[in-house]
């Protein structure tokens, strides 16, 4: 199956989501949250994520995850990197039972494409203090893709992680998870990459991105958000409209799509310098905010 196939299939069987002018979307992909070790990426930025999430969730943004969210490559148990950000997930759960989370699955996370896989594993945990288990994330689906619709103007924003476009980490991600596990994950302390990654390999990332372009030409330039390549993109309009969120494991940053009245912008969170020398994490606007309409395509 071709990537135009794959990304095509993910379009149609999307989990679809009416919204408005008065919706509000935190986007957030590639967050690889690991079990806390050398290899744990995740763990330079938490307090960074974690403070950003509270943002979002105290001021009522619904949360899309685009994808490997979880570091299931380098780590084989869901538990241990549940044990390692349980405030993270803690925080997730409010959205959940608010109906205020959406999560996409990746080629990191891929294993969550199986429901008893997620019933089995994110459904409850065991706290140790009370000597029970307790309900995390009961009834959550993963979905390859979301589609957000707008209820008056019909436009419609495709989110999907954005593997579909790079055969090997979808079609052989199950090699490439092994390969993660026994050999680049011993080997990154010594600060060797996984070469299969597009997010560390810049000719895979551009192969990529142009099959991701091809296939938003060939179907009405719609409008896509993804993540994969780590790589923030934030097109002017007229140009294709192909955005991805960036990451959360960016050096001392996160870098996420925020979509709010309307409009569309590229924000990033970090840790900034006041000038009597505390340190507070800050939200920094990138690109936009841009009307959404002004990326429907002329008639």
């Amino acid at each position: 199956m071709s990537s135009n196939s794959r990304l095509s299939r993910a379009f149609k069987n999307a989990k679809r989501i009416s919204f408005d002018d008065n919706s509000k979307f935190i986007l957030f992909s590639d967050c690889h949250r690991g079990d806390n070790s050398f290899a744990d990426d995740f763990a330079n930025n938490r307090n960074i994520y974690h403070h950003a999430l509270t943002f979002y969730y105290k001021n009522e943004f619904q949360y899309c995850e685009i994808g490997d969210g979880d570091e299931l490559w380098e780590n084989i148990h869901f538990e241990s990197i549940f044990e390692a950000h349980k405030n993270v997930y803690g925080l997730l759960r409010k959205f959940h039972l608010e109906k205020r989370l959406h999560m996409i699955w990746g080629n990191h996370d891929m294993v969550y494409k199986d429901p008893d896989y997620v019933k089995a594993h994110l459904s409850s945990y065991f706290e140790p203090i009370d000597g029970e288990s307790k309900e995390l994330f009961e009834g959550i689906t993963y979905n390859e893709a979301v589609v957000l619709k707008h209820e008056q103007t019909q436009q419609e924003i495709f989110l999907t992680h954005g593997h579909q476009g790079d055969w090997w980490n979808y079609t052989f991600w199950r090699w490439s998870r092994f390969l993660v596990q026994i050999l680049w994950k011993p080997l990154q302390v010594w600060g060797i990459h996984d070469p299969t990654s597009p997010a560390k390999n810049y000719t895979e990332l551009i192969k990529i991105e142009r099959r991701i372009k091809k296939w938003i030409l060939q179907n009405d330039e719609q409008i896509t958000v993804t993540g994969h390549t780590h790589r923030p993109r934030f097109p002017e309009p007229g140009d294709i409209p192909f955005f991805n969120d960036g990451s959360c494991v960016h050096p001392r940053s996160i870098t996420g799509i925020e979509i709010e009245e309307g409009k569309i912008s590229l924000i990033k969170w970090q840790i900034a310098t006041t000038e009597d020398g505390t340190l507070r994490v800050v939200r920094v606007l990138l690109e936009g905010p841009q009307k959404l309409i002004d990326y429907r395509k002329a008639n």
